[in-house]
């Protein structure tokens, strides 16, 4: 199973404060609006996503069809058959996406600890 970038999802307090602490470790703003409260960093080939008052917990992310640099790869899996995989395997899902439909989509898991897993995927 291919799962694309990963990228941390940060609740931040302080998008402001968040942004300027990351970038004191090396990070530099990729994408994003600071005026639309969430910004992604990006130190080589590691993402993290700081979002100010848009979820209460820190969310794993996986991007189906993106590498790091959010660029279309030729060849995925996609988010339905991702899914299929996972039911398959007997993993309970938060949120499906309609196996009839295509292109963008997401599901989401929480694993054992309580971390919602979100496979998002853009293309």
């Amino acid at each position: 199973m291919k799962l694309g970038a990963f990228s941390i999802s940060l609740a931040v307090k302080d998008l402001t404060v968040s942004k300027q602490f990351y970038e004191n470790l090396g990070f530099s703003v990729f994408a994003g609006n600071i005026e639309k409260n969430y910004l992604i960093l990006k130190n080589g080939t590691t993402l993290i996503g700081l979002f100010q008052g848009m979820f209460e917990k820190n969310i794993l992310t996986f991007n189906p069809g993106w590498d790091e640099n959010a660029s279309t790869l030729g060849a995925f899996d996609d988010i339905r058959d991702i899914q299929k995989q996972l039911k398959g395997a007997g993993v309970v899902l938060s949120t499906e996406v309609d196996e009839k439909s295509t292109g963008p989509a997401s599901i989401v898991l929480i694993d054992p600890d309580g971390n919602p897993v979100l496979i998002d995927q853009h293309v």
